[in-house]
């Protein structure tokens, strides 16, 4: 049996707030196989976000393990991290928050490069960006300079330029236009094939996870109440919430067969 690229495992993370412990991740546990797309849905505040920075190790867990291809994280210090993080890389709702506005599009694709000591960088990012939809001349631009649109395929590039196995996408069109959506995630799809790659999808939207993920994990209330094929959970939802997720978008109950308006292709 082939060992699944991420392993979570009882995953929790307890915030303090105002004096008392709110628990936004309970014992969540799942895994996510090479080239596949594991969808997070839930409503906000149910700690589908939370679950993706845990993982990624940019906030600390309260208990559980996560395993990268059989290794469990816990415990890494800043050097196994930055070697984890070369294979495990994020894709932000704002692709604002990971480029620096001083910086030319260049310098901040470069950037990971110059981390972990590769060479050749011009030409990997002339090469990313051009695998993006963009022209290798970008470069020279700031990214205000840039759509919404472009500025996600710029971030995709900064995820992608390390070759690494597991992109974290959180939100990643939930602030584009729906033409520019469905831009954005044939392109995921489209680089998933060609490089093999894993996506853990966090999106509060069922159309979109319904046109792009394998499977799907809902969570509530920081439970992972759910999980199992995509299509299974769409016409066969064994949760009371995952229904009344559905029913927010079907105009009958979903075990009706009717369908989910799907997102075009462009």
């Amino acid at each position: 049996m082939t060992t699944p690229l991420l392993t979570v495992n009882q995953l929790s993370k307890t915030f303090q707030r105002r004096g008392h412990p709110v628990c936004a991740v309970n014992n969540v546990s799942f895994s996510l196989n090479a080239g596949e797309t594991w969808a997070l849905v839930g409503e906000s505040g149910s700690g589908k976000s939370t679950t993706g920075r845990l993982v990624l190790g940019l906030t600390p867990a309260t208990g559980g393990d996560v395993q990268f291809e059989g290794r469990s994280l816990n415990g890494l210090n800043a050097a196994g991290w930055r070697s984890v993080r070369r294979d495990m890389q994020m894709i932000f709702q704002d692709p604002l928050s990971s480029l620096d506005p001083k910086r030319r599009v260049g310098y901040s694709l470069e950037e990971p490069l110059m981390i972990h000591g590769i060479d050749s960088r011009k030409k990997r990012v002339a090469d990313i960006l051009e695998q993006v939809g963009l022209r290798p001349q970008d470069a020279s631009r700031y990214p205000h300079e840039f759509s919404g649109g472009q500025r996600q395929r710029i971030g995709i590039a900064r995820a992608l330029i390390l070759k690494p196995k597991l992109i974290i996408c959180d939100e990643p069109v939930s602030a584009l236009d729906v033409s520019i959506q469905s831009q954005i995630l044939n392109l995921l799809m489209a680089l998933q094939r060609e490089y093999g790659l894993a996506y853990l999808f966090i999106s509060h939207d069922l159309n979109v996870v319904r046109h792009i993920a394998d499977r799907v994990g809902v969570m509530h209330r920081g439970q992972l109440v759910e999980q199992g094929e995509t299509e299974r959970i769409f016409t066969q939802p064994g949760h009371d919430y995952t229904r009344y997720l559905l029913n927010a978008i079907l105009p009958a109950h979903p075990a009706s067969g009717a369908p989910v308006r799907a997102v075009a292709n462009g």
